[in-house]
């Protein structure tokens, strides 16, 4: 989750998110190398170190202000268009969960079991226990294997949502009557926090999303637990 004073990405959690984090870094610093270049034209400029006519109407210079963005361009497109290709990618899922979204909480459904399906609504503020997030924390959690690609299909009940978790790198439109798809893989166990990113209506800041990742052991005895209790 989000920590006071933050400055950049939540830790990674998932390969996705680390190689957008990785590629944010890349982009980063060819920005600041354009930013530096242009700001060294600029002054020169203005200091009149290249104000002759000579180096305004070179040939040379034209050829380069145009290869030069366009080497620019590739080299932010290539590992772009892969990580898009990753993000897409579905390959034999473990398992399936089905998001859907409400006016305000979620809906999980686990298709792989039979009546294994449960509400997520969060906990409000007076019924918070000690250590927990006031606006994060929900009565159910998604609770996940980890180390195993899960696809989760997300779809809305009223109006748009948006189901969004930063560790992983997820954030995927709720639409009604459409059933979007993701896949990730979490890397570690843990609880990771999300929050409904599309504007929704009046409680739209009330719908948070918690998935915990487990080892497999575990997920079997709680998903064991969940059908008893259904």
């Amino acid at each position: 989750m989000a920590h006071p004073t933050q400055f950049g990405f939540q830790d990674a959690a998932s390969p996705v998110m680390e190689e957008l984090i990785h590629f944010h870094d890349h982009a980063l610093m060819i920005i600041l190398l354009i930013s530096i270049l242009v700001f060294y034209l600029i002054t020169a400029l203005v200091t009149t170190k290249l104000s002759n006519m000579y180096m305004l109407d070179s040939q040379e210079i034209e050829i380069v202000w145009t290869i030069l963005p366009a080497i620019i361009l590739i080299v932010i497109a290539l590992p772009s268009l892969r990580i898009l290709y990753l993000m897409d990618e579905i390959n034999d899922p473990h398992l399936t969960v089905k998001a859907i979204g409400h006016q305000w909480y979620w809906t999980y459904e686990y298709t792989d079991y039979d009546s294994l399906e449960f509400d997520s609504y969060m906990i409000p503020t007076q019924d918070l226990a000690p250590g927990q997030f006031r606006l994060l924390e929900a009565d159910h959690r998604m609770v996940i294997p980890t180390e195993s690609p899960i696809r989760v299909l997300i779809s809305a009940e009223d109006v748009l949502h948006s189901w969004a978790v930063p560790a992983l790198g997820i954030k995927m439109d709720a639409v009604p009557g459409r059933l979007n798809q993701t896949a990730f893989i979490v890397a570690r166990p843990g609880v990771y926090f999300g929050q409904c990113s599309e504007i929704c209506g009046a409680n739209h800041s009330f719908m948070p999303i918690v998935v915990e990742a487990v080892p497999l052991g575990h997920f079997e005895s709680w998903s064991s637990s969940m059908l008893e209790a259904a």
